[in-house]
């Protein structure tokens, strides 16, 4: 079970049926991903909910009109088959317009921001 990819694919759905938000199981993770999807602009903002032990993750999507703003994700690595990218190469999604998100030895990072920082990684996902 790819939990990266259920998580991705619930925000997409999501979206794509106009609802205001969405709410999945929580992980480390999850939240990380969450945070860099806020900073990038994909989704307004994330909240994380308790009840006793079980936490959840409220992601409230954000939309271009009436249009989702994620139009496309794409899981690269996959739990049977990792991809990992050197610095070099790590190249622009969709021209620029999209991102490449990779796990690397800083934490959860854009593809412009591990370039900034000279640093490569499992590309984990490219969302646009």
């Amino acid at each position: 079970m790819d939990v990266i990819a259920n998580f991705l694919n619930s925000i997409k759905t999501a979206g794509f049926v106009n609802k205001e938000s969405v709410i999945i199981p929580h992980s480390k993770l999850k939240t990380a991903v969450a945070e860099l999807l806020k900073n990038e602009g994909y989704i307004k903002t994330y909240k994380i909910h308790e009840d006793g032990a079980k936490k959840t993750l409220e992601i409230v999507l954000s939309y271009n009109d009436k249009s989702p703003r994620i139009q496309g994700i794409q899981r690269i690595s996959h739990s049977s088959k990792r991809v990992y990218r050197s610095v070099s190469k790590i190249y622009p999604v969709k021209y620029g317009a999209g991102t490449a998100v990779l796990s690397t030895p800083k934490g959860i990072l854009t593809d412009k921001e591990a370039r900034k920082e000279m640093v490569g990684g499992e590309l984990l996902f490219t969302i646009w």
